[in-house]
């Protein structure tokens, strides 16, 4: 055993789970150029101050789970909990404002969170983030629902539906926070202590909380829905509509709120059927107030972010089927001292005419053969003293067990010429 082990809520990828990565990562980059969105990537670390105001500092993100530290220059910096404020940073950084709008964007990556590890959730995981910037139109927030739905969908997640609210903007949203906080005022002996804190410092949290005591509570709240001004209404109205002419199956759901201070109007998550208990499997909103907040010019925008390591959970759990990695379909067997310069040599070959070829590394021809088997290869090339003095090389065919004998001028030609036109 070694003296060291992984951190506590990390992963080792291993090779054997690789093609789902791979899978996964392929849909999601295929279904963002489709829908038309660009790349963008930032960095794993940023200044804690950009999290700290973008994110919300009465956040259980930016109060428990942010990795911070400071540099060696004294700088305080925090590994990235999430996708978002660093993309802001970046759109007002680099004057992408001053580009035609809207503009869509989209990232993947690793996330940093120091939450308590259970199934499916870890304290270093990954997310597909998008992102719509510059253009208020509910059908920016249509386009993100879609593309997370279409993702799922791709995957093959079952009875999918999406959880939908409205958190309402500046002008509506402090009248609703004004009658919630009133509400929990009258039932401040019935509620935990994290929702006593939450109705300080972040209200609408409250909403969010698990705790049996404060469900009764919950449930009696005043609904955000009834305190929206006519902007807000409207927007959330026109969403419904085209939800329903596209017969997208959606609950409204007044408890929903995320966990992040820069959500206005529009709030969603996607939910599948027989995932467990957690039946969220991503989420996004609107967030129009963000990126003047972080000292650009007033934009809106709307986005959403989804779990990879959630993903990829499910799927193995349901069995679904991912196509396995390409491996080098030659492997160059070689028997003795003598052959094994004109293996180096052929290796050399294959590779320059961009064949995938690996070489055997191991001395008999029995241990050969089986390393071939394990690396999947389609043909072995078999280089004796006999084919090395022939000026040939023996070919088996490792699916059918055929041999025959190619000269070692023809060869490279030969593999070549069956690659591109199998039988």
């Amino acid at each position: 055993m070694s003296d060291y082990s992984r951190p506590k809520g990390t992963q080792d990828f291993l090779p054997e789970v690789q093609p789902y990565w791979e899978y996964v990562r392929t849909i999601v980059a295929d279904l963002a150029r489709e829908y038309g969105f660009e790349r963008i990537d930032t960095p794993i670390f940023e200044t804690t101050e950009l999290f700290a105001r973008g994110v919300g500092d009465a956040t259980d993100i930016v109060e428990k789970e942010m990795y911070s530290f400071e540099d060696r220059g004294g700088n305080p910096i925090t590994l990235r909990p999430e996708f978002t404020a660093g993309v802001v940073r970046a759109y007002i950084e680099n004057g992408l404002r001053v580009q035609p709008k809207p503009i869509k964007l989209y990232s993947i990556g690793p996330i940093f969170r120091h939450e308590q590890p259970q199934a499916g959730r870890f304290r270093q995981f990954h997310q597909f983030n998008a992102e719509i910037i510059g253009t208020p139109s509910p059908l920016a927030d249509l386009e993100i629902m879609l593309l997370a739905w279409d993702l799922y969908d791709r995957l093959q997640f079952r009875g999918l539906s999406f959880q939908l609210n409205s958190t309402g903007c500046p002008t509506c949203r402090p009248r609703y926070v004004d009658a919630l906080v009133a509400h929990y005022h009258t039932h401040q002996d019935r509620i935990c202590e994290d929702c006593q804190r939450r109705l300080q410092r972040n209200p609408l949290r409250v909403l969010d909380c698990k705790q049996a005591q404060c469900q009764p509570v919950i449930a009696a709240a005043p609904k955000i829905s009834e305190h929206l001004c006519d902007d807000c209404a409207g927007h959330f109205s026109e969403l419904l509509g085209y939800l329903d002419a596209l017969g997208k199956p959606f609950t409204l759901n007044h408890r929903l709120v995320r966990g992040l201070d820069y959500y206005t109007k529009t709030v969603f998550e996607v939910w599948a059927e027989g995932i467990g208990a957690q039946a969220a499997v991503c989420g996004g909103g609107r967030y129009d107030g963000l990126i003047a907040l972080l000292g650009g010019p007033e934009t809106p925008a709307v986005g959403f972010a989804a779990g990879l390591e959630r993903i990829i959970m499910v799927m193995e759990a349901q069995e679904v089927p991912v196509p396995p990695l390409p491996t080098p379909p030659v492997l160059i067997a070689h028997l003795g001292a003598v052959t094994r310069l004109e293996a180096v040599r052929l290796l050399a070959a294959l590779r320059e005419a961009g064949i995938g070829v690996q070489i055997a590394m191991s001395k008999s021809l029995k241990s050969q053969l089986r390393q071939a088997d394990k690396a999947a290869a389609r043909w072995v090339l078999i280089l004796g003293g006999d084919e090395l003095a022939r000026g040939e090389v023996t070919v088996r065919d490792m699916a059918s067990g055929s041999q025959q004998t190619i000269s070692r001028e023809g060869i490279v030609a030969w593999i070549s010429e069956q690659l591109q036109h199998p039988a």
